[in-house]
């Protein structure tokens, strides 16, 4: 197997603190980055999930609440922004 360089530009303080991680689980950077590349290969894709930060406790309150009156037949519906401004007295 043929070495290849991999050059990468990271804030040093998070370089400085995933190398004390690393050392503290006997590895160094090197070694850690191939174990992310291989991982990358063997499962082919990223070897961890990636999302969306999920919503606090408020918006989750917020969209049930709006999910329950869309569903309401008895709801106050709005055909327009101005009508809801209107009820609203905004």
């Amino acid at each position: 197997m043929t070495n290849a360089n991999l050059n990468i530009r990271t804030d040093k303080e998070i370089k400085e603190a995933a190398e004390n991680i690393f050392a503290e689980l006997g590895l160094n950077m090197t070694t850690a980055v191939n174990m992310f590349l291989r991982q990358t290969i063997r499962i082919n894709g990223i070897p961890f999930e990636l999302k969306l930060s999920e919503p606090n406790e408020t918006t989750v309150k917020a969209i049930i609440e709006g999910k329950k009156i869309a569903e309401d037949l008895n709801s106050e519906k709005y055909a327009s922004i101005d009508d809801l401004r209107k009820a609203l007295e905004v």
